[in-house]
């Protein structure tokens, strides 16, 4: 299937999830994501689960995070809807956040970090392959971000259903992710 028609599945088939099952699969791919060595990293760009969307509850994990790397550097993405690019804020506890036109949650203000100062970046997909790349809404947002990365970074998505074996459209200007967890999985690729 082609990334169109993986991005309606796959939205209609998170729609489907009860609140109760989603809460669930949080905890278990919390459980998942738990498992990692996080010794090198101190610097995360995360973001803010859409609301609506059915996404995974990224706080849990960025929460894990702060809980257990004293200095950690946390940022979140602002878009740029007319270049279909975003640049990362920090953020912390005294952060305030607004919702744009598009319904995503964004800081107001922070320091803003370049793509190569990361060492793990969370990014949102509704369904990845088994090669590691990834179904999001359509823009390039991330790919496009993180083509920009250093080579180093780690970069991991969360999906409440398991990889796909092939998106058939996959293109030169996608990255693929290092790894997808599941609830019950983890992947790397």
């Amino acid at each position: 299937m082609n990334k169109e028609e993986l991005r309606q599945l796959y939205k209609a088939k998170r729609a489907e999830l009860h609140a109760k099952d989603r809460l669930r699969m949080d905890d278990l791919l919390l459980i998942q994501f738990q498992q990692f060595d996080f010794s090198s990293i101190q610097t995360v760009l995360s973001y803010w689960p859409l609301s609506g969307h059915a996404e995974p509850n990224t706080h849990l994990f960025t929460g894990y995070l702060r809980h257990m790397i004293p200095g950690l550097t946390m940022a979140y993405p602002i878009t740029d809807v007319k270049s279909n690019t975003i640049t990362a804020l920090t953020i912390n506890e005294n952060t305030v956040y607004h919702t744009n036109s598009w319904g995503i949650t964004e800081p107001k203000e922070g320091v803003v970090l370049q793509p190569a100062y990361f060492d793990l970046v969370l990014v949102p997909l509704l369904v990845c392959d088994k090669q590691g790349y990834r179904v999001g809404y359509g823009k390039g947002f991330y790919d496009r971000y993180l083509v920009n990365c250093r080579k180093d970074v780690v970069t991991i998505g969360f999906a409440y259903f398991e990889p796909i074996d092939k998106i058939s459209d996959t293109g030169q200007f996608d990255v693929p992710l290092c790894y997808c967890i599941t609830p019950q999985h983890t992947y790397e690729f």
